[in-house]
């Protein structure tokens, strides 16, 4: 999952310690999550979302791997 994480923090002039701190998660989450390697729990999701002032779908980019799959 794609996400505009670090775009949105960095268009803010904030490092990854402040915004981590920010949203109660250590730096490392903050990297891990910016670089695809963590994705983040739906509670985490919105409180960054909110932290951000946009909705979940504006900053994570979900595809399906599968795009014939049906629900």
């Amino acid at each position: 999952m794609e996400n505009k994480v670090e775009k949105l923090r960095k268009a803010l002039g904030l490092n990854q310690e402040d915004f981590a701190k920010s949203i109660r998660v250590s730096r490392q989450t903050v990297s891990a999550i910016e670089t695809g390697k963590y994705n983040p729990s739906l509670e985490l999701a919105f409180i960054i979302a909110d932290f951000f002032g946009k909705t979940i779908e504006e900053i994570f980019i979900y595809e399906r791997k599968d795009k014939d799959e049906k629900k």
